[in-house]
């Protein structure tokens, strides 16, 4: 799945606006979603960051359906499981294997559960895919949250984006060789899809050593510092620079 999360942050209408209110703003919707546990404040909830992200952001249908999909599909999964194996009460439905039935409190706690997720997981939408993830690590440094957890989120935000990228290659090599031609010829690509998925993880990983190494890295990583004086200190630089740069007569 081609999806560059970096440029579309980088690249919307709401990329110059201040990082810490749209944090502000995820952060009090999301806490408010999850303390009133309403079922149409849900709704609400993922229709108005929807509204954000693809009407005011400008971000594209396309690109929001793709950040949505995974998200989706691990919240869908986690439903069917709590409708089909969790709550007592009236029974509303007997599938008739080994005993599984549907009740109505399970089937309250699925649609609640999967209407909180997504809500929740929209206002981390909004807050992801309209703010570089170097201004939110820089705001969260400013709230004094740990040096090391600022670190850990930044290494596995890369590696996230490396493995897909990695996904993405070897799964289209093996389409181009008919891969996936036949189920058999799929589980075979499928199981070494993920075995070499894993040893080019460890090699991207001592890789990634090596070239922290190779810039002295000491245990703490720079963090990035937005300048207030940005575009002044740019223009005295090519203005001095154009200056003493002019050949003499």
């Amino acid at each position: 799945m081609n999806f560059n999360m970096d440029y579309i942050a980088h690249n919307n209408r709401l990329s110059s606006i201040n990082t810490s209110y749209k944090v502000f703003v995820s952060i009090i919707v999301m806490l408010i979603t999850l303390a009133l546990n309403n079922l149409y404040l849900d709704v609400i909830v993922f229709v108005l960051m929807a509204f954000l992200i693809i009407l005011v952001a400008k971000i594209s249908v396309k690109d929001y359906l793709k950040f949505i999909t995974i998200p989706f599909i691990f919240t869908v999964i986690t439903s069917i499981y709590l409708i089909l194996f969790t709550g007592t009460g009236e029974v509303i439905y007997n599938t008739g294997f080994f005993g599984i039935v549907i009740t109505n409190n399970s089937l309250n706690l699925g649609i609640y559960t999967f209407a909180r997720v997504f809500a929740c997981f929209s206002c981390l939408g909004f807050l992801a895919l309209t703010t570089p993830i170097a201004e939110i690590l820089h705001f969260l440094g400013d709230l004094k949250v740990p040096k090391i957890l600022l670190e850990i989120a930044l290494l596995m935000y890369n590696t996230i984006f490396i493995f897909l990228e990695e996904l993405n290659t070897m799964r289209n090599a093996q389409e181009t060789r008919l891969g996936y031609n036949g189920s058999k010829s799929t589980y075979r690509s499928l199981g070494s899809l993920f075995s070499n998925l894993f040893l080019k993880s460890l090699d991207k990983s001592e890789k990634l050593q090596c070239a922290l190494d190779s810039r002295c890295y000491s245990g703490e990583m720079p963090r990035y510092k937005p300048s207030k004086n940005n575009i002044n200190t740019n223009s005295n630089y090519y203005s001095n620079k154009t200056k003493f740069s002019r050949p003499s007569k």
